[in-house]
């Protein structure tokens, strides 16, 4: 045989536009989506859906514009060109349409989500100073045909009959649907339809969208208003990041019928904190690539992303705040179906984020793991905005179901969720003061470990157990009301100390439910035992050492040894004028507790003077020296970070942090240890401690008893 060459052409089969609508639209509600949205590629100001007779054989779906409707050069040479992607290059290249659009389509595939919901089509289009335009596609047909060239479509032109006058637009219409529609997909279907355009953000220009089911107009009049809802949220919270700045907003609005005075803080030109990733945005365990530490996002951690702003409103569930927002069935099921974080960029949403099921930015998980302060998705509802012009970095994916999972991405939940840090902390200090107005008020003790203990009681006296298991409960108690001095050892590892607290918590709401499950009685003691050997095992590993006279410098060059190679890493020049002498400065403390406070303060130090000072090492500083405080010897640790602006009670609070990942326990860690030292944690100002010129930061003071 001799070698031949041939040149072949693709031949795609006739069938292959109906798989594309099939395939790549995710459901009939995003297919109507999408229709909508090349409606606003349009420049359309007005766009109605109807859903006819739906319930019947001839039920059809009729989407009409009043954009700029199409040419017959325009349906000749874009349209019927699958792929063609004008408007995708119109997009990179900035260019916006006559109404100041940028275009949101960009792999011309979207026109093809017709196929999606009906057999047969018809498309009826004016331009301005053209001939209506009627374009009509029966899949019935044109599947007879084999291949997609022998598929002809037949566009006729005519005088206008629809677009009269004037008249620009588009009116497509779906019938012989492949899905039968039910009330509650109508009800998805309005949900969505009205959150096209973001509630939140004033636009320059107007995009509505409204939908009509006129034969059963009952299932969409009910759905209660967005608006409605917002306007009883306890909590409004809006931010800002551009250029690598952060600023925000939180109002708590207050509750009916309690007696709290609203409240209300602001923030501007923030550096904002975020927590490490890997640098490609994967974060699975096998990843090679090097993971990134917690930073500061700069304007450059946002290339490919933009401005971002974000607004949200916060509820609280439980049943007496419910009781008093009035409507609180209304008030949860709207949260069940709407609560979460949606996504719009160019004020126009993508799906699917804020959907049902969705959760993008995690925050489900996080209230598991911290359910006193985190939000989950249940509780808010939140609109993240984009511009599209700088946020070429997120790439919708092609079943249109949210961005494709890059660096950018990323970085975008990264920022976001970081930006919420504000609100959940600022959200908590106003919860507990519901808590305390309405006679609930509870310590974290009592939270992590009193409620949960009393629980427990009253399963053993309703089972009648307090003969076998009574004497281990009173055990328990005891042992935990020594902690306070006990767990102090855990100040030099604050993750032993959470986790100490979590498995305590985590035994006795075991040993609770296996009563009230009505547990075998031997397997009852033995959980009980094992209680007590968690509870001695964590004294002995955190027993709390003898006070008693000690060399302050000692102190201090203990703690400079220990952090001198954290101090090269981190770039940190360290003034500690008391290491220049050698007289001894005497003060009575448990040498290893104290050391561990000391600790504490130098990294929190370390830490926000990173925040602070991302770029310019050389403002890095932090000061440590002995001085007179409150009659006697004190240590003070200042720095160049951002300083406190919070009150000094609130600090102390065991899990308060501003710090993304931090815990919250250092400070309350260098308070117990203070209070075990008969001396006090302070937070002096700078004037008040002599601070050295130069440190404008925090200033924090571990003050001991004047000896004798």
């Amino acid at each position: 045989m001799n070698d031949t060459t041939e040149s072949l052409a693709f031949r795609p089969r006739a069938r292959l536009l109906q798989l594309l609508g099939d395939e790549l639209i995710g459901s009939a509600r995003l297919a109507v989506f999408e229709l909508v949205k090349n409606a606003y590629d349009a420049d359309a100001t007005d766009v109605s859906v109807s859903l006819n007779r739906i319930l019947e054989k001839d039920a059809n779906i009729v989407v009409t514009d009043n954009g700029e409707g199409m040419s017959p050069n325009t349906i000749r040479n874009i349209w019927l060109v699958p792929g063609h992607n004008h408007r995708g290059v119109a997009r990179r290249k900035l260019q916006r349409t006559t109404g100041g659009r940028l275009p949101l389509g960009e792999k011309g595939l979207g026109r093809f989500a017709v196929h999606k919901l009906g057999d047969r089509i018809e498309l009826v289009t004016k331009a301005s100073g053209q001939p209506e335009c009627v374009v009509q596609i029966d899949w019935e047909q044109l599947s007879k045909a084999e291949f997609l060239s022998d598929a002809a479509v037949e566009v006729r032109t005519r005088p206008p009959e629809v677009f009269l006058d004037q008249e620009t637009g588009t009116r497509i219409t779906i019938t012989r649907l492949r899905e039968n529609w039910t009330r509650g997909e109508v009800r998805r279907l309005y949900r969505q339809i009205t959150s096209i355009a973001s509630p939140f953000k004033s636009r320059s220009d107007d995009f509505r969208v409204t939908l009509e089911v006129p034969t059963h107009p009952d299932w969409i009049s009910t759905i209660p208003d967005l608006q409605r809802l917002l306007d009883r949220a306890p909590w409004r919270y809006t931010f800002e990041i551009e250029n690598g700045i952060f600023s925000w907003d939180y109002e708590f609005r207050g509750v009916p019928g309690l007696r709290l005075e609203t409240r209300q803080e602001t923030q501007t030109s923030e550096r904002l904190e975020v927590p490490g990733g890997r640098e490609d945005g994967e974060d699975d365990l096998f990843s090679r690539r090097r993971r990134v530490p917690v930073r500061v996002a700069d304007a450059g951690f946002f290339d490919g992303i933009g401005p971002i702003r974000g607004e949200f409103y916060a509820f609280d569930r439980s049943t007496e705040i419910l009781a008093r927002l009035g409507e609180s069935q209304f008030i949860e099921n709207f949260l069940d179906q709407n609560g979460g974080v949606r996504v719009y960029r160019d004020g126009i949403r993508v799906y699917n984020y804020g959907e049902p099921g969705d959760d993008w930015l995690g925050l489900d998980l996080r209230r598991v793991n911290s359910p006193v302060q985190s939000l989950s998705r249940n509780l808010v509802v939140g609109a993240i905005d984009l511009e599209l012009e700088f946020s070429g970095g997120l790439v919708e994916k092609t079943n249109r179901e949210g961005f494709v999972e890059s660096l950018q991405y990323s970085r975008l939940q990264q920022a976001v969720v970081a930006a919420l840090a504000p609100l959940q902390i600022e959200r908590a200090e106003d919860k507990e003061r519901i808590r305390a107005v309405t006679g609930k008020a509870i310590t974290q003790e009592e939270r992590r470990i009193a409620a949960p203990l009393d629980r427990l009681r009253s399963e053993i006296e309703k089972r009648k157990l307090t003969g076998e298991l009574g004497p281990l409960v009173n055990r328990i108690e005891s042992d935990y009301g020594e902690m306070r001095d006990t767990l102090l050892r855990a100040g030099l590892s604050q993750l032993s100390l959470a986790l100490v607290f979590h498995e305590i918590e985590r035994g006795v709401r075991v040993l609770a439910e296996a009563i009230s499950r009505n547990g075998n009685a031997d397997r009852l003691q033995l959980e009980a035992h094992e209680l007590v050997r968690l509870l001695d095992g964590a004294s002995d590993m955190l027993r709390r050492g003898d006070r008693k006279s000690h060399d302050l410098k000692q102190l201090l060059k203990r703690a400079r040894d220990v952090n001198r190679v954290r101090f090269r890493a981190h770039a940190i020049k360290l003034q500690c004028p008391p290491l220049e002498d050698s007289v001894p400065q005497p003060a009575t403390f448990a040498f290893g507790l104290t050391l561990g406070a000391l600790n504490n303060l130098i990294d929190n130090a370390i830490h926000w003077n990173e925040i602070r000072h991302p770029e310019d090492h050389g403002q890095r500083r932090i000061y440590v020296g002995i001085h007179e405080l409150s009659g006697g010897p004190a240590i003070v640790v200042a720095d160049n970070g951002p300083g406190f602006n919070d009150e000094p009670e609130r600090l102390k609070q065991p899990f308060f942090t501003r710090r993304p990942t931090g815990m919250g326990l250092g400070l309350y860690y260098a308070n117990l240890v203070m209070e075990l030292n008969e001396g006090r944690l302070l937070f002096p100002s700078a004037d008040e401690a002599d601070i050295p010129e130069g440190y404008d930061g925090a200033v924090v003071a571990l003050a001991f008893r004047a000896e004798g």
